[in-house]
Protein backbone atom coordinates (compact mmCIF):
# COMPACT_ATOMS: atom_id res chain seq x y z
CA UNK A 1 0.00 0.00 0.00
CA UNK A 2 1.31 3.45 -0.90
CA UNK A 3 2.48 5.46 2.11
CA UNK A 4 1.09 8.80 3.25
CA UNK A 5 4.26 10.64 2.27
CA UNK A 6 4.47 8.92 -1.11
CA UNK A 7 0.87 9.91 -1.85
CA UNK A 8 1.55 13.49 -0.75
CA UNK A 9 4.70 13.64 -2.90
CA UNK A 10 2.93 12.17 -5.92
CA UNK A 11 0.36 14.97 -5.78
CA UNK A 12 2.61 17.86 -4.80
CA UNK A 13 5.56 17.04 -7.07
CA UNK A 14 3.55 18.10 -10.12
CA UNK A 15 0.86 20.22 -8.53
CA UNK A 16 -0.25 21.94 -11.78
CA UNK A 17 -0.96 18.53 -13.32
CA UNK A 18 -2.84 17.40 -10.20
CA UNK A 19 -4.94 20.57 -10.23
CA UNK A 20 -5.61 20.26 -13.96
CA UNK A 21 -6.94 16.76 -13.38
CA UNK A 22 -9.36 18.10 -10.77
CA UNK A 23 -10.39 21.02 -12.99
CA UNK A 24 -11.37 18.62 -15.77
CA UNK A 25 -13.81 16.67 -13.63
CA UNK A 26 -17.31 17.27 -15.03
CA UNK A 27 -18.84 18.55 -11.80
CA UNK A 28 -15.92 20.86 -11.07
CA UNK A 29 -15.77 22.14 -14.65
CA UNK A 30 -19.53 22.77 -14.68
CA UNK A 31 -19.57 24.78 -11.46
CA UNK A 32 -16.42 26.69 -12.42
CA UNK A 33 -17.90 27.64 -15.78
CA UNK A 34 -21.03 28.92 -14.05
CA UNK A 35 -19.05 30.87 -11.47
CA UNK A 36 -16.87 32.61 -14.05
CA UNK A 37 -19.85 33.40 -16.29
CA UNK A 38 -21.83 35.04 -13.48
CA UNK A 39 -19.53 36.49 -10.82
CA UNK A 40 -18.47 39.54 -12.84
CA UNK A 41 -22.06 40.79 -13.00
CA UNK A 42 -22.55 40.65 -9.23
CA UNK A 43 -22.49 44.14 -7.69
CA UNK A 44 -23.37 43.61 -4.03
CA UNK A 45 -23.34 41.21 -1.10
CA UNK A 46 -27.10 40.77 -1.52
CA UNK A 47 -26.77 39.74 -5.17
CA UNK A 48 -23.91 37.39 -4.35
CA UNK A 49 -25.78 35.63 -1.56
CA UNK A 50 -28.98 35.41 -3.61
CA UNK A 51 -27.24 33.12 -6.11
CA UNK A 52 -26.72 29.89 -4.17
CA UNK A 53 -24.36 28.39 -6.77
CA UNK A 54 -22.02 31.38 -6.63
CA UNK A 55 -22.28 31.58 -2.84
CA UNK A 56 -21.60 27.88 -2.28
CA UNK A 57 -18.75 27.85 -4.80
CA UNK A 58 -16.95 30.75 -3.14
CA UNK A 59 -17.45 29.35 0.36
CA UNK A 60 -16.09 25.95 -0.63
CA UNK A 61 -13.12 27.64 -2.30
CA UNK A 62 -12.22 29.15 1.07
CA UNK A 63 -12.87 26.03 3.11
CA UNK A 64 -16.09 27.49 4.53
CA UNK A 65 -18.58 25.14 2.92
CA UNK A 66 -19.88 23.99 6.31
CA UNK A 67 -20.89 27.58 7.11
CA UNK A 68 -23.13 28.00 4.05
CA UNK A 69 -26.24 27.58 6.19
CA UNK A 70 -25.28 30.53 8.45
CA UNK A 71 -26.25 33.23 6.00
CA UNK A 72 -26.70 36.05 8.49
CA UNK A 73 -23.29 35.22 9.95
CA UNK A 74 -21.64 35.18 6.51
CA UNK A 75 -23.47 38.36 5.49
CA UNK A 76 -21.94 40.14 8.49
CA UNK A 77 -18.48 38.86 7.52
CA UNK A 78 -18.80 40.14 3.95
CA UNK A 79 -20.60 43.39 4.75
CA UNK A 80 -18.09 44.61 7.32
CA UNK A 81 -15.03 43.74 5.23
CA UNK A 82 -11.62 43.76 6.89
CA UNK A 83 -10.32 47.33 6.86
CA UNK A 84 -11.56 48.24 10.34
CA UNK A 85 -9.76 46.40 13.12
CA UNK A 86 -13.18 45.87 14.71
CA UNK A 87 -14.60 44.28 11.55
CA UNK A 88 -16.30 40.98 12.27
CA UNK A 89 -13.94 38.87 10.12
CA UNK A 90 -10.95 40.23 12.03
CA UNK A 91 -12.47 39.22 15.35
CA UNK A 92 -12.55 35.58 14.27
CA UNK A 93 -9.42 33.52 14.87
CA UNK A 94 -10.10 31.42 11.77
CA UNK A 95 -8.29 33.20 8.92
CA UNK A 96 -10.56 31.70 6.27
CA UNK A 97 -13.14 34.39 6.90
CA UNK A 98 -10.65 37.16 6.21
CA UNK A 99 -9.47 35.29 3.14
CA UNK A 100 -13.03 35.26 1.80
CA UNK A 101 -13.29 39.01 2.38
CA UNK A 102 -10.01 39.57 0.54
CA UNK A 103 -11.37 37.68 -2.46
CA UNK A 104 -14.77 39.42 -2.45
CA UNK A 105 -14.18 42.74 -0.78
CA UNK A 106 -17.52 44.45 -1.29
CA UNK A 107 -16.94 46.75 1.68
CA UNK A 108 -13.79 48.26 0.15
CA UNK A 109 -14.46 47.98 -3.60
CA UNK A 110 -18.25 48.14 -3.72
CA UNK A 111 -19.79 47.17 -7.07
CA UNK A 112 -16.31 46.67 -8.57
CA UNK A 113 -15.36 43.94 -6.08
CA UNK A 114 -16.07 41.07 -8.45
CA UNK A 115 -14.15 42.57 -11.38
CA UNK A 116 -10.74 41.82 -9.88
CA UNK A 117 -8.74 38.70 -10.72
CA UNK A 118 -8.76 37.63 -7.07
CA UNK A 119 -12.56 37.42 -7.22
CA UNK A 120 -12.54 35.42 -10.44
CA UNK A 121 -9.50 33.26 -11.25
CA UNK A 122 -8.29 33.60 -7.67
CA UNK A 123 -11.43 31.99 -6.29
CA UNK A 124 -11.36 29.30 -9.00
CA UNK A 125 -7.78 28.40 -8.10
CA UNK A 126 -8.77 28.11 -4.45
CA UNK A 127 -11.80 25.97 -5.32
CA UNK A 128 -9.70 23.54 -7.34
CA UNK A 129 -7.05 23.29 -4.62
CA UNK A 130 -9.70 22.75 -1.95
CA UNK A 131 -11.31 20.01 -4.04
CA UNK A 132 -7.94 18.34 -4.60
CA UNK A 133 -7.21 18.27 -0.89
CA UNK A 134 -10.67 16.97 0.00
CA UNK A 135 -10.42 14.16 -2.56
CA UNK A 136 -6.99 13.18 -1.24
CA UNK A 137 -8.44 13.09 2.26
CA UNK A 138 -11.14 10.62 1.23
CA UNK A 139 -8.42 8.04 0.55
CA UNK A 140 -5.99 9.09 3.27
CA UNK A 141 -6.75 11.86 5.81
CA UNK A 142 -3.04 12.26 6.46
CA UNK A 143 -2.44 13.29 2.86
CA UNK A 144 -5.08 16.00 3.12
CA UNK A 145 -3.43 17.30 6.29
CA UNK A 146 -0.01 17.31 4.60
CA UNK A 147 -1.27 19.13 1.51
CA UNK A 148 -3.08 21.69 3.65
CA UNK A 149 -0.04 22.27 5.85
CA UNK A 150 2.19 22.72 2.79
CA UNK A 151 -0.24 25.33 1.42
CA UNK A 152 -0.51 27.24 4.67
CA UNK A 153 3.11 26.92 5.85
CA UNK A 154 4.45 30.15 4.28
CA UNK A 155 1.81 32.20 6.11
CA UNK A 156 2.57 30.77 9.57
CA UNK A 157 4.31 33.33 11.75
CA UNK A 158 3.75 32.07 15.31
CA UNK A 159 2.72 29.19 17.51
CA UNK A 160 -0.52 31.00 18.21
CA UNK A 161 -1.42 30.99 14.51
CA UNK A 162 -0.91 27.23 14.48
CA UNK A 163 -3.14 26.76 17.50
CA UNK A 164 -5.87 28.87 15.90
CA UNK A 165 -6.15 26.27 13.13
CA UNK A 166 -7.09 22.74 14.21
CA UNK A 167 -5.67 21.09 11.09
CA UNK A 168 -2.29 22.82 11.47
CA UNK A 169 -2.33 21.97 15.16
CA UNK A 170 -2.94 18.29 14.40
CA UNK A 171 0.10 18.16 12.11
CA UNK A 172 2.36 19.88 14.64
CA UNK A 173 1.10 17.84 17.59
CA UNK A 174 1.69 14.67 15.61
CA UNK A 175 5.26 15.61 14.74
CA UNK A 176 6.11 16.80 18.26
CA UNK A 177 4.20 13.91 19.84
CA UNK A 178 2.48 16.34 22.15
CA UNK A 179 0.46 14.43 24.76
CA UNK A 180 -3.28 14.97 24.86
CA UNK A 181 -2.99 16.56 28.29
CA UNK A 182 -1.22 19.55 26.73
CA UNK A 183 -4.47 20.61 25.06
CA UNK A 184 -5.80 21.54 28.51
CA UNK A 185 -2.92 23.93 29.17
CA UNK A 186 -3.28 27.67 28.72
CA UNK A 187 -3.05 28.43 25.01
CA UNK A 188 -0.18 30.86 25.57
CA UNK A 189 1.88 28.11 27.17
CA UNK A 190 1.13 25.79 24.28
CA UNK A 191 2.22 28.45 21.80
CA UNK A 192 5.51 28.96 23.66
CA UNK A 193 6.15 25.22 23.66
CA UNK A 194 5.60 25.02 19.88
CA UNK A 195 7.86 28.00 19.20
CA UNK A 196 10.60 26.51 21.37
CA UNK A 197 10.30 23.08 19.75
CA UNK A 198 10.18 24.35 16.16
CA UNK A 199 11.85 27.02 14.10
CA UNK A 200 8.79 28.71 12.60
CA UNK A 201 11.00 30.39 9.99
CA UNK A 202 11.71 26.95 8.50
CA UNK A 203 8.16 26.94 7.16
CA UNK A 204 9.25 29.54 4.60
CA UNK A 205 11.57 26.93 3.03
CA UNK A 206 9.85 24.37 0.81
CA UNK A 207 12.60 21.78 1.30
CA UNK A 208 12.36 22.05 5.08
CA UNK A 209 8.56 21.88 4.94
CA UNK A 210 8.77 18.67 2.94
CA UNK A 211 11.17 17.16 5.49
CA UNK A 212 8.79 18.21 8.26
CA UNK A 213 5.89 16.56 6.43
CA UNK A 214 7.93 13.41 5.90
CA UNK A 215 8.25 13.19 9.68
CA UNK A 216 4.56 13.93 10.06
CA UNK A 217 3.60 11.19 7.59
CA UNK A 218 5.65 8.58 9.39
CA UNK A 219 4.21 9.52 12.80
CA UNK A 220 0.69 9.77 11.39
CA UNK A 221 0.83 6.21 10.08
CA UNK A 222 2.09 4.93 13.43
CA UNK A 223 -0.72 6.67 15.27
CA UNK A 224 -3.42 6.04 12.66
CA UNK A 225 -3.22 2.54 11.13
CA UNK A 226 -4.78 2.38 7.69
CA UNK A 227 -7.59 0.15 8.90
CA UNK A 228 -8.57 2.41 11.79
CA UNK A 229 -11.09 4.47 9.80
CA UNK A 230 -9.57 7.68 11.18
CA UNK A 231 -11.03 10.82 9.63
CA UNK A 232 -9.56 14.31 9.72
CA UNK A 233 -12.64 16.02 8.27
CA UNK A 234 -13.68 17.51 11.61
CA UNK A 235 -10.33 19.29 11.85
CA UNK A 236 -11.24 21.38 8.82
CA UNK A 237 -14.64 22.52 10.06
CA UNK A 238 -14.77 26.35 10.07
CA UNK A 239 -14.18 27.81 13.48
CA UNK A 240 -15.80 30.86 15.06
CA UNK A 241 -13.35 31.47 17.90
CA UNK A 242 -13.22 35.03 19.10
CA UNK A 243 -16.96 35.42 19.63
CA UNK A 244 -19.19 33.76 22.18
CA UNK A 245 -21.58 30.94 21.19
CA UNK A 246 -24.49 33.16 22.27
CA UNK A 247 -23.40 35.94 19.91
CA UNK A 248 -22.92 33.46 17.08
CA UNK A 249 -26.42 32.14 17.63
CA UNK A 250 -27.98 35.59 17.82
CA UNK A 251 -26.28 36.70 14.61
CA UNK A 252 -27.40 33.59 12.78
CA UNK A 253 -30.97 34.15 13.95
CA UNK A 254 -31.15 37.72 12.65
CA UNK A 255 -34.05 38.32 10.28
CA UNK A 256 -32.13 39.85 7.42
CA UNK A 257 -33.31 40.17 3.85
CA UNK A 258 -31.82 38.32 0.90
CA UNK A 259 -31.51 34.93 2.62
Amino acid sequence: MITTYASYTLISRDLPKSLARVAEKPDVARETEYYLSKIGSIKSVDEFMADSRLYNYALKAHGLEDMAYAKAFMRKVLTEGNRDEKAFARQLADSRYSSLVESLNFEAQGAAATSFERAQKGVVDKFQRQTLEEEAGEENPGVRLALYFARMAPSIKSGMEILADEALTEVVRTVLQMPGEMASLDVDRQAVFIEEALNIEDFQDTTKVNKFLERFSAMWELQNPSDSGTSAAALFAPASQGISPDLLLSINNLKLGGK
